[in-house]
């Protein structure tokens, strides 16, 4: 059974393409039935966001075409639709990829940490619809742990890369504990959108959202648990704010110094935390004169920016080499786990040979046999069943040119070391090596552990 990673996203094809393609937790239930009834897969998991769509497989290697086939026609698609967008990772790298996405290294902006809980959000659903089985488990498991290594072990997620995440962790600068502070958007775009919730994430309890239609502002701050005004309103709120964040299409400041001085003189020394993302400005220069005002531009953001991405680039760098590490053990483990069924037959043909033996032992022992002697032969009898194959297997592998079979069957059992485990030199035998072939091999007939005379 293989590891498969089948998917589409934001680099390889457009947001059309993306939201064709794109699950609802409606549909969660159907696909999954259909994934492991109808196309067969073993195991599956489904990550679906507006950047990409893609199902972790466990399933047989060359179903990656019939799942493409399903997907296609589970969204009503012509599959060829798919073909230059779907990439396919198989085994260690689909491995590789799920570590990659879990670190943010996938992502549109470089570290960005909403995707771990995305896929978190993914595994957990997959579990709900009994869908995820022990191997997807492990490989889920074990991005979690890559993923917060690199999150404590190197800085790709400390700095901002985005203009409204920039804009909010500025906001430090000045308030050491955001969780006591009111926050002013100006405009309703997505940029405000996404700084409201960057607020929210860092704990600012109330957000007030200006915008030129009421309705349009009171859907932004709804969605975090806000308000909206228009934006004739300002100047009432504004000496009730600490957090000033504009980003609007005018074409004329919205707010202006005259505004923010009698602000000022209501909020007795409380600083003021200004950001003007818009372009034409929507914040007068003028109001950065001001004492206890604190106002950024979006240039000041955009130089702050480029310094995070070339520290995030470094982060990065040493984030690939963590999961490199993480992708190797995950192989470890699967490679011993791969033992654990041979392991278990061995065990179990061992037993039987026991079993046998013994049941053999004890019927004798019944008949009036010896119990000394018949204990040797069990011994004998039963020494004589365990090594008889793998005699006869060494010997043929050897005389084939392949020593290291006798190598292995050496480490193994630890022979030739002492108790100290250093190594001896093998006893050689001086008996000469017969030619018959009856007489190589082990002469189990004549050691039959019970016979009629016990």
């Amino acid at each position: 059974m293989a590891l498969l990673t089948l998917g589409i996203n934001h680099r390889t094809a457009p947001l059309e393409l993306r939201e064709r393609v794109a699950f609802t937790p409606e549909t969660m239930a159907e696909a999954f039935s259909a994934l492991t009834v109808a196309v067969g897969v073993k195991e599956a998991a489904i990550l679906s966001t507006c950047n990409r769509t893609e199902l972790y497989l466990a399933a047989e290697d060359d179903c990656a075409d019939t799942v493409i086939q399903w997907l296609a026609g589970f969204h009503d698609m012509d599959p060829a639709d798919l073909a230059e967008a779907f990439y396919i990772h198989a085994n260690g790298d689909a491995v590789r990829h799920m570590m990659r996405v879990a670190c943010g290294l996938d992502s549109m902006v470089l570290g960005e940490p909403q995707i771990l809980g995305q896929l978190k959000d993914a595994y957990a659903t997959a579990r709900a619809h009994s869908a995820s089985g022990s191997l997807l488990a492990r490989l889920f498991e074990q991005s979690f742990s890559v993923a917060k290594r690199v999150r404590t072990e190197t800085s790709i997620g400390e700095n901002p890369v985005s203009v409204a995440y920039a804009a909010v962790s500025l906001s430090r600068h000045i308030f050491s504990d955001l969780r006591k502070n009111k926050a002013l958007l100006i405009g309703a775009g997505q940029t405000i959108e996404l700084v409201a919730r960057h607020l929210r994430e860092a704990g600012v309890p109330d957000i007030i959202v200006a915008n030129r239609t009421l309705e349009r502002a009171q859907a932004v701050a709804s969605e975090y648990d806000g308000h909206g005004i228009l934006l004739s309103d300002i100047p009432e709120h504004l000496p009730g704010v600490d957090i000033v964040i504009a980003s609007t299409a005018s074409q004329l400041p919205v707010l202006g110094k005259g505004a923010v001085e009698r602000a000022l003189k209501v909020r007795k020394h409380r600083p003021y935390f200004m950001v003007d993302i818009a372009v034409p400005r929507d914040i007068e220069p003028e109001v950065s004169q001001l004492d206890d005002v604190y106002l950024y531009t979006v240039d000041d953001l955009r130089q702050v920016i480029e310094e995070n991405l070339r520290s995030r680039e470094g982060a990065a760098r040493e984030a690939e080499r963590l999961i490199e590490s993480g992708v190797e053990e995950f192989q470890y483990q699967l490679r011993a786990l791969d033992a654990v069924s041979t392991l278990k037959q061995y065990r179990q043909h061992a037993e039987d040979l026991r079993d046998r033996e013994v049941e053999r032992a004890l019927k004798a022992l019944r008949n009036g046999g010896d119990p000394e002697t018949l204990l040797r032969s069990l011994g004998r009898g039963l020494t004589n069943k365990l090594l008889h194959e793998p005699s006869v297997q060494v010997r043929r592998a050897a005389a084939e040119g392949r020593p290291e079979i006798t190598h292995w069957l050496r480490e193994l059992h630890q022979l030739g070391r002492s108790e100290d485990g250093k190594p001896v030199e093998p006893r050689v035998s001086l008996k000469p090596v017969p030619t018959d072939k009856r007489a190589a091999e082990p002469d189990t007939a004549s050691h039959t552990p019970f016979n009629d005379k016990i």
